[in-house]
């Protein structure tokens, strides 16, 4: 029977100064991480707390003179924060809707249904993963544009949909599904509907989690292409609205404005970071 190697062996750990040196440094760790992470958090949020000349001051200061809270309050009613989540939300639920329906519908036939020419299909696929998204946006504003779709959702929804990443991370999982499952409904006298709908998808409740998550995260921060296809500015989403709106306005309600647009995402990904892990390791393996 093979032992399992360590960095440190069992017999140092069995010595007190062993585990104390141990403990030590892993906690030295942990915390250095820690702080690397946590410090820019606390940095931006503590920074619209602030007063203009405190926080542009040199050198700056760690905690504010004068905790304020104006800088928020400012920056939800000056720069229209409450319109532009919303047009948020709606582009990024729009896309995640359309994407796990596709995504899921197309890998599903991939996986399962065998089509000819299948395995060509899916290379085509994932050959697009190679090609930079910048060499894509001028083909894709020039058929949004011909379609007529400039400031409208369909043109952030559409695009959305063609993600080859998210189609191999459904196919992968699918192709994990133990075929004695899926037989013995054939034998039942399901359909492929009737199969897909009442046993892969609730089995793929990890991956379809990761794959909403990356379409939301996807959408949520994307800065490029909601610019060059949204000109009305009650349109925007948060992304661009706070760099179109910046002009004379103070950094500290700038500030304000960022930290208040991360939250949906940073609240997200502690709620579902169970799922994340769950989901990508739930495909890599066979059995």
């Amino acid at each position: 029977m093979s032992s399992t190697r360590t960095l440190v062996s069992p017999a140092a750990l069995a010595r007190p100064r062993g585990r104390a040196v141990y403990w030590t440094v892993f906690t030295s760790v942990v915390l250095l991480f820690a702080l690397a992470f946590l410090f820019p958090v606390y940095w931006m949020v503590t920074g619209a707390m602030k007063s203009p000349d405190e926080v542009a001051q040199t050198p700056p200061t760690l905690v504010p003179k004068q905790w304020q809270l104006s800088g928020y309050t400012d920056a939800w009613d000056l720069m229209q924060l409450p319109t532009h989540l919303w047009n948020t939300v709606v582009q990024a639920a729009g896309a995640w809707l359309f994407q796990l329906v596709l995504c899921t519908a197309a890998a599903y036939a991939l996986s399962r249904l065998r089509p000819v020419f299948g395995k060509v299909i899916l290379g085509g696929i994932l050959a697009t993963l190679m090609v930079p998204a910048q060499a894509l946006v001028v083909p894709k504003y020039l058929t949004v544009a011909d379609l007529g779709l400039l400031n409208d959702p369909l043109a952030i929804w559409l695009p959305a949909v063609a993600n080859a990443f998210n189609l191999y991370l459904l196919k992968r999982f699918f192709d994990q599904i133990p075929p004695d499952v899926l037989e013995a409904a054939e034998i039942d006298g399901a359909g492929k509907l009737r199969i897909l709908w009442s046993i892969v998808l609730p089995m793929s409740r990890p991956v379809l989690g990761v794959v909403s998550i990356f379409a939301l995260v996807a959408v949520w921060q994307d800065f490029l292409w909601p610019l060059m296809v949204f000109s009305d500015t009650d349109r925007m989403p948060i992304s661009v609205a706070l760099v179109q709106l910046s002009q004379n306005i103070q950094l500290t309600v700038l500030i304000a404005a960022m930290v208040i647009a991360s939250i949906p995402m940073v609240a997200m990904f502690l709620i579902f970071q169970r799922h994340i892990i769950a989901g990508i390791s739930a495909g890599s393996t066979k059995g």
